[in-house]
């Protein structure tokens, strides 16, 4: 993981589970949304643009 992805504010999905076993976190940052698996922070997290998290946001939500 970079550097500059430490620095990221992390904040765990309200839909993740209280077992710790589903905990999604995401970080906003000015350009890009990014998403990790809490779990495994070894595996790399992944950004997308905000224009396509709002779709995914939109598409998931049904509207």
């Amino acid at each position: 993981m970079s550097s500059g992805m430490t620095e990221l504010a992390w904040f765990k999905s309200s839909y993740s589970g209280t077992q710790g076993d589903s905990c999604v976190e995401i970080a906003i940052a000015e350009q890009a949304v990014h998403v990790r698996d809490s779990k495994d922070l070894a595996r790399p997290a992944f950004a997308v643009g905000r224009e396509g998290w709002d779709e995914f946001v939109r598409f998931v939500a049904g509207d």
